[in-house]
């Protein structure tokens, strides 16, 4: 039904909507001891096409929050909950969610993070099994049993709507500290970022 290498997703077909959708499988990307794991929804369109989660708008809005915070796309792990592109950008189904749920499982597992970040509605809800208020809850950080080990899940709202909504940017910048934070991110001290903000 589906192969797993480490942390990477070689081969699935449990879901026919998604293989049909598909032109890969979208596995994370980062460090495999990364101190900070995001989870998102699935792969979009541009994500489908490069292969590598949170990429275009979204992913530059989260890539610039990272840096203001001391942290670096480079240092820590992106995932999604489900890897292949659900069709016309709908959400996945909660089969879907469930049939892709092992792997996300075994990537938490395996990476063993300080904290989870889940970007939106979807990963809140699918990693902490309730219906999640995230605008209200976002910065929230939840003790949750995943495959029986305890794991810190901070509650985030999705990058893309800051893009909408530009209250919402505040709301996930001060999350994405706070996941800083609990990794031990000194984000304090900026000299290396600052230069590095230069090339942009």
């Amino acid at each position: 039904m589906g192969e797993m290498e480490d942390l990477r997703v070689t081969a699935c077909t449990r879901c026919p909507d998604l293989v049909d959708c598909r032109s890969r499988i979208v596995n994370g990307t980062g460090p495999e001891d990364a101190d900070v794991l995001f989870v998102g929804e699935g792969p979009g369109a541009n994500e489908d096409e490069q292969g590598e989660p949170f990429v275009g708008r979204s992913g530059t809005v989260l890539d610039d929050a990272l840096r203001t915070v001391g942290l670096d796309r480079e240092t820590v792990r992106i995932t999604n909950c489900v890897r292949c592109r659900p069709p016309e950008n709908r959400d996945p189904t909660t089969e879907e969610l469930e049939n892709c749920r092992e792997y996300l499982e075994r990537e938490i597992d395996l990476l063993d993070p300080d904290a989870i970040v889940t970007l939106g509605k979807v990963p809140s809800e699918h990693l902490l099994d309730r219906s999640v208020a995230v605008t209200k809850e976002a910065g929230d950080v939840a003790d949750v049993r995943i495959e029986g080990t305890p794991r810190r899940v901070l509650i985030c709202v999705h990058p893309a709507a800051t893009l909408y909504d530009r209250s919402q940017e505040e709301t996930f910048e001060t999350t994405l500290q706070r996941a800083a934070d609990l990794a031990g991110v000194d984000g304090s001290d900026n000299g290396s970022g600052q230069t590095r903000l230069d090339g942009f």
